[in-house]
């Protein structure tokens, strides 16, 4: 059946802000779906309220409506736009809330609008517990068994039919466990399940019988509406049941599933798809599998595109969303073509030689006081993927792309064994699990040992225990004794240059990284890059997408046009997020435009820019410099665009400065000198520009006596850091005593600066691009909250409300003397202070910010590409006077959103450290609109050191 013809027009429910357990893979899937329905012809109507993803530029969609996702917002929508079907599969559960609650009021059928890619009655279903379970035993699929109950009394009954605890509560309609978790002992029982009734919209939760050790599997299906349905991918989870699948590391194909075991999985998650309505798009189905025997039990199904869908999509090069939307809309899978190959059909399902790894990334040195933990509920705000032949591999691959300070798993001089620590961190699940697995057996332990207190399958301890012999073969020899055979071996099982000169350095004085590389490249030990191609090399592939391995032939193809390699900004984080991914796009393009031929190189599966057809190709490779320098010594381009990739790329840039690699843009001699704060104030005294009393320290007895001098309160701020990491108001001496000792453990190389803290100052950031004559800003905005709250938690206004035009005069003047006089070719962001007509400047950025995407959503103006394509040579003398005008009225606000209710026993308190996941974007026509009111009534409440 082809595309159906009797639809026009498709409005699209996106996720809104980027939360915990609801973050960017939504908007790479929604991104993908509304490529796919231009692709088709339709009109495509856009609701979400996110700036920071490029699903809400003009590029993917005809209408986009950055308005609050409400129902009252998507009536309203409706009655302007007129749509014939809407698409909710995209949004996560916040799209299916949101469709569902219309579809209750019969607002779609009255509207005469189909729902398309769900039946909603399926949704239903799948998210009430006891509905599910119900459908289930009418199926014959084995389950956990559960009771749910509607009050704590009735939860005490269930728990004691169940045969006591430990038991999971799991709350009805919530995303990401919210709510969730095993309950261990009677102490915590009442609070946990109070907490999940209130936060369950319907106050319900399923009491569970706990499945905790057992293992844990995905599978990602497609049907289409001819019933034909095909297994994408079967992802396992290292860690046992009792961790939310976001939070553990995973890997695919599943490694430990016999074919009999995969049969009886899919078998049954086609049947579960099969019984949950008549629908045509994509499904995730989870299964827990007793270890040592054949006994599974369902966990949930979702009938939408999920986390997880992205992970499958990028590992195994099927874009899942992009063939789900095709589906919605009427075809049929044999009328697809795969749009790897181009040639195989749609319906083959993916066949892949390598092994990918997803490893979370967490951020709970942001909260003081966080329960650290892994539960049902999940913590983790990003997550890396990794490509390697091997286990082995891909892990060490891995860890290489966290952006944690590691060069693979352990066996880099940052560990020290401490018997009691490791059992201590193995006997819970913890988010560094498999470096402390690599710990105990450093240690002596045994395989069964560890499986014992683990609960994780002795196929992966092996894996680890063999990576662990390796080390210990290596680190008895030299530079000059190490064999090829060993060197080889140690490369193909994923170990860095780094990693192998930390072991060689062991017993025969230090060797270094750039030792090992020159070494091994005499020896011919250079990677191949191998390609994507979801069939396992059966067909040939027409997409660039690359990952490196020590093996085989080179699958790359290098062309002779001229190159720019582009960096991305690794596994999202507070601090560093998906707003990098909309720059990285818009960098391509930008690129591309100029004549480049636009390579990228990133490890995050939950990015646009990492998606198979954006830039001409592709490396899904940790962004880290051996693996950099690999891809460089290989394709040889012209040059390096780092700003676009946040502290990530930019921490690279002294290497390519020693390797003498082009970094176009602002040189990166200038890039480093903002980021040293004292050589940055030096610079400001020079030019007669203000800003706060301020000393260098690097000791906590030179920090007191800078305080002494300057008077309390103080700001104090570690150099290079991204995200406000580190930094703090002390109101006194005890507190700076405390807070320095702190930095001086986890950034014991960087100066940090003791700043006299601006009380009452309102703080302005101001976005720019200089192109060495002309300056454009990009945006002046003003935040509500006052100075003291890092940028990213601040609630921001574009235009500014109450700064006085001598004010806003001085901002202009002093941006464009710092761009001149820095020599700025590109992005400039400065972040002042301001005090009545007084202005101070606190910072300075020359890269990209995370507000380039909010302020290109509030201006209608393209900023990313304006000031890359000014890197790349153009000057803005060059652009039209449409492409620089702002198309705002009104005024437009930046809200933060906060992870607090995932980490309850964290206060809530905002400073100089950012703490936000995610942000919305909302348009006011004036100062009576509750958006500014709120945030301006409680503008000091949450200020805290």
């Amino acid at each position: 059946m082809p595309r159906r013809d009797d639809i026009h027009k498709i409005l699209i429910i996106g996720s809104g802000p980027i939360v915990i357990g609801q973050a960017a893979e939504f908007d790479y899937s929604g991104s993908q779906a509304c490529r796919s329905l231009k692709e088709d012809g339709y009109e495509v109507v856009l609701i979400n309220s996110n700036p920071a993803t490029i699903m809400t530029d003009p590029l993917m969609a005809d209408s986009i409506y950055l308005k609050p996702l409400t129902t009252d917002s998507i009536k309203e929508i409706v009655e302007k736009e007129k749509p014939d079907a809407v698409l909710p599969t995209m949004g996560g559960q916040t799209g299916l809330n949101l469709t569902r609650d219309l579809q209750q009021e019969n607002f779609w059928t009255e509207k005469g609008i189909d729902v398309i890619g769900v039946n909603i009655d399926a949704v239903e279903i799948t998210e009430d517990r006891q509905k599910f379970r119900d459908l289930m035993d009418d199926i014959d699929i084995p389950q956990c068994r559960s009771r749910i109950a509607d009050s704590l009394l009735e939860a005490k009954e269930i728990t004691e039919e169940l045969g006591g605890l430990p038991i999971v509560i799991r709350p009805s309609f919530t995303m990401g466990g919210a709510g969730g978790g095993i309950v261990w002992n009677e102490d915590e029982f009442e609070r946990k399940v109070l907490r999940g009734l209130e936060l369950s919209p319907v106050h319900q939760v399923l009491i569970e019988e706990s499945i905790f050790g057992w293992k844990e599997y995905e599978l990602e299906l497609l049907r289409d509406p001819n019933d034909t349905v095909v297994i994408i991918c079967t992802v396992e989870n290292i860690d046992p049941m009792g961790v939310h699948t976001g939070d553990s590391v995973t890997v695919a194909p599943s490694q430990t599933l016999t074919d009999k075991q995969f049969q009886m999985l899919r078998d049954a998650a086609i049947k579960m798809m099969n019984s949950i309505g008549d629908f045509a798009g994509g499904c995730n189905v989870q299964f827990a599998v007793e270890p040592g025997t054949d006994r599974f039990v369902a966990i949930e199904i979702n009938p939408r595109v999920s986390r997880s869908s992205a992970l499958a999509s990028k590992a195994t090069g099927y874009p899942i969303a992009k063939i789900a939307t095709k589906l919605a809309i009427g075809y049929n899978l044999d009328e697809l073509p795969n749009p790897i190959t181009g040639v195989s059909s749609a319906c083959f399902e993916p066949s892949i030689d390598y092994v990918v790894v997803k490893s979370p990334r967490f951020n709970f040195e942001k909260f003081p006081g966080v329960d650290e933990e892994l539960t049902t509920q999940m913590k983790a705000v990003g997550e890396v993927m990794s490509i390697g032949r091997n286990f082995p591999e891909a892990l060490n691959k891995a860890w290489q792309s966290l952006e944690i300070g590691r060069a693979g798993l352990g066996a880099d001089g940052y560990e020290e064994l401490d018997r009691k620590y490791i059992r201590k961190r193995l006997l819970k699940p913890y988010w560094d699990r498999l470096l402390n697995i690599r710990n105990a057996f450093k240690m002596g332990a045994s395989v069964e040992e560890i499986a014992d207190i683990t609960k994780v399958d002795p196929w992966f301890l092996q894996q680890i225990r063999y990576m662990v012999s390796l080390e210990n073969r290596t680190e008895g020899q030299s530079l000059d004794t190490i064999s090829k055979e060993d060197l080889y071996e140690l490369k193909q099982a994923g170990f860095s240059d780094t990693q192998i000169a930390w072991m060689l350095s062991q017993s025969n004085g230090e060797v270094t990284e750039e030792e090992v590389r020159d070494h091994r490249k005499e020896m011919g030990l250079t990677p191949a890059f191998k390609l994507v191609d979801t069939c396992a090399a059966e067909f040939p592939a027409e997409t660039p997408y690359y990952y490196s391995a020590y093996e085989g032939e080179n699958e790359s193809d290098v062309t002779d046009k001229k190159k720019v390699l582009i960096l991305g900004s690794g596994p999202n984080r507070i601090g560093q997020g998906i707003e990098f991914d909309y720059s990285c796009v818009h960098s391509v393009i930008a690129a591309q435009e100029m004549g480049y031929e636009a390579i990228m190189v990133n490890c995050n599966p939950e990015t646009v820019s990492t998606d198979f057809d954006i830039a001409d190709k592709l490396y899904f490779e940790p962004v880290y410099w051996e693996r950099v320098l690999d891809i460089i010594e290989y394709e040889k381009p012209e040059g390096v665009i780092l700003q676009v990739g946040g502290q990530t790329a930019l921490k690279l840039g002294k290497r390519f400065v020693k390797e003498g690699i082009k970094i176009f843009g602002t040189p990166f001699e200038k890039i480093d000198f903002a980021e040293d704060r004292g050589e940055f104030s030096k610079f400001l005294t020079r030019l007669d520009i203000p800003f706060p009393n301020y000393g260098t320290a690097r000791t906590v007895e030179e920090s007191l006596r800078i305080a002494d001098k300057i008077g309390y309160p103080v700001l104090i701020r570690p150099s290079y850091v991204l995200g406000g990491q580190g930094m703090r108001i002390a109101i006194k001496e005890e507190e700076l005593e405390g807070y320095t000792e702190s930095i001086l453990k986890t950034h014991p190389e960087n100066d940090f600066l003791i700043d006299k803290y601006l009380e009452h100052a309102v703080e302005v950031d101001v976005d720019s691009v200089y192109d060495g004559d002309q300056l454009h800003i990009a945006g002046i905005m003003q935040h509500i909250e006052p100075a003291g709250v890092h940028s990213g938690d601040s609630t921001a206004v574009i235009p500014t409300y109450s700064l006085s035009d001598k004010a806003l005069e001085k901002i202009r003047e002093y941006q464009e003397r710092i761009a001149d006089e820095m020599g700025i070719i590109g992005f400039l962001n400065v972040q002042y202070a301001v005090r009545g007509d007084k202005v101070y400047v606190l910072e300075a950025n020359p890269r990209s910010t995370r507000t380039i995407p909010f302020l290109a959503k509030a201006t209608g103006r393209a900023e990313a590409q304006i000031a890359v394509k000014v890197m790349l040579g153009a000057k803005l003398k060059d652009f039209t006077e449409e492409e620089l005008t702002s198309t705002l009225e009104g005024w437009a606000i930046k809200e933060p959103v906060f992870p607090f209710d995932k980490f309850p026993e964290v206060k809530k308190e905002l400073g100089p450290e950012m703490k936000s996941t995610g942000e919305t974007i909302y348009f006011m026509e004036n100062f009576n609109d509750d958006h500014f009111k709120k945030p301006f009534e409680f503008k000091n409440l949450y200020l805290s050191k």
